[in-house]
């Protein structure tokens, strides 16, 4: 498959991120990514990275009705009849 050529300079990768595993980690990456047969190690962890990011803002994300139903909590009453 060809690279695509973006023509928005915007989605050109210029940043650098490094970091680094200890031998576990590597081992269990290295493990993983046998047997999700996973070539390309560097895009897979930077989707999963971008993606616990986007899901972590849309749960900090507020949300109309639950600020509302937060405030407005309603009262539970609990009515015993006796027989």
């Amino acid at each position: 498959m060809a690279r695509t050529k973006f023509k928005k300079d915007e989605f050109i990768r210029k940043n650098r991120q490094t970091f680094m595993f200890n031998d576990l980690e590597k081992d269990a990456l290295d493990k993983f990514c046998k047997k999700y047969n996973i070539k390309n190690k560097s895009k897979f962890i930077r989707e999963v990275v971008i993606t616990n990011i986007l899901e972590q803002f849309d749960k900090d994300y507020p949300s109309l009705f639950e600020e509302f139903e937060k405030k407005h909590r309603p009262i539970q009453k609990v009515i015993v009849f006796d027989n």
